[in-house]
């Protein structure tokens, strides 16, 4: 059986992991060992962000949304729930854009709730 010299292959594997790992600190980004717990550790994190992204978008759009209906002399709750009731279906990102916008638009939703 032939020997095989595994140099090349191990040498492509840590330039693959450490330039993923470019930017962070120390030996995190230059020194493979530590490269690699950095890098599994970041993926980790940019998965748990991903879900937290959703989270707070919603929390901006329900302050943003706050905000334009405290202004027209509703309160949130009330304003969500008279949607409900019209039956009139816009998310709350489609509304949120609307307030910050859109205004007038905004103020016919708004009229048609209070009709």
């Amino acid at each position: 059986m032939a020997r095989v010299k595994r140099g090349v292959t191990s040498h492509r594997k840590h330039k693959k992991v450490l330039s993923f790992t470019k930017g962070h600190r120390g030996g995190r980004s230059k020194l493979i060992r530590e490269a690699k717990s950095s890098l599994l550790h970041a993926g980790e994190y940019a998965f748990a962000g991903r879900k937290l992204r959703k989270r707070d978008m919603r929390r901006l759009w329900i302050t943003q949304l706050g905000i334009a209906v405290k202004n027209e002399g509703l309160s949130y709750s009330k304003f969500i729930s008279q949607l409900k009731l019209k039956n009139i279906k816009l998310d709350r990102k489609i509304l949120a854009d609307l307030a910050v916008n859109n205004i007038d638009d905004f103020k016919k939703i708004i009229a048609e709730i209070r009709s």
